[in-house]
């Protein structure tokens, strides 16, 4: 939650902090570039898969005895897995580790605000939901419809996914294992039922698309913004980033 706020405050300061660099000779080219503005297209075929996931998920906790589809029969004790506590977390940053082996759509800046903005969403969506169903779990305790470990793995898979799924298959589709692995895991350890985890991939898939509905039209907003205003603002106080770099300008023009 922290981090989402910190990147409503950037977005703040940015709309507010008009770039005006370009008759600065002290700046790089990259500094004298303009706010690009990318556009982003929604397509809403892209909410089926995590609407279908969530609606399965939901009957299966809604129906009573359904929770585990008879797909297996439960052990009392097991030694437990500890990795998916750790990879619940890290799958945030999948995509980041997939920049260093491909070619990304946007660049990290975007990424970071992305991720930020599609794990806040989640975080209100799961963690309001285990509060209100309060399912119990396998092994007794409450909370357990959805999943909050898979919905935070399947985000960073989707999230990897979306960045990487025109110029690197093999890395738009790598995260899905992780995530799968998490999942099975919390089953393995007596700690969600099936519709669980199911719902929980829906709610993490769910969460990235919404942060690229929502962030582009604010981003490029701003981007138009910066890019009305450089010719007439003479105090410059704005983040700037590329491809390449990232940093805080300020300067004022006599």
């Amino acid at each position: 939650m922290r981090t989402a706020l910190f990147t409503v405050i950037f977005l703040i300061i940015a709309y507010l902090s008009p770039l005006c660099a370009q008759n600065e000779t002290v700046l790089s080219d990259s500094l004298k570039q303009k706010m690009p503005v990318i556009e982003y297209k929604f397509n809403a075929k892209h909410l089926i898969l995590p609407a279908s996931l969530i609606t399965v998920g939901v009957v299966g906790t809604a129906i009573d005895g359904m929770n585990d589809f008879h797909l297996f029969s439960r052990k009392s004790d097991v030694k437990k897995i500890h990795l998916d506590d750790y990879m619940e977390w890290g799958m945030l940053g999948w995509v980041f580790v997939c920049d260093l082996m491909g070619k990304e759509k946007h660049n990290w800046v975007d990424q970071l605000c992305l991720v930020a903005l599609a794990e806040g969403m989640n975080g209100l969506m799961v963690h309001g939901l285990k509060n209100w169903v309060n399912e119990p779990r396998p092994d007794g305790a409450p909370y357990s419809f959805p999943s909050g470990h898979t919905s935070n793995a399947f985000l960073g898979a989707h999230m990897a996914y979306k960045e990487f799924k025109d110029s690197s298959p093999i890395l738009a589709y790598s995260g899905y294992a992780i995530a799968a692995f998490v999942a099975g895991s919390r089953l393995y350890n007596n700690r969600h039922w099936v519709a669980d985890v199911v719902a929980g991939a829906g709610f993490g898939i769910l969460s990235v698309e919404l942060s690229y509905l929502i962030y582009f039209p604010i981003r490029n907003a701003i981007a138009r913004r910066i890019n009305r205003n450089v010719k007439n603002c003479p105090i410059v106080a704005a983040p700037v980033f590329s491809s390449n770099m990232a940093g805080f300008y300020l300067t004022y023009q006599f």
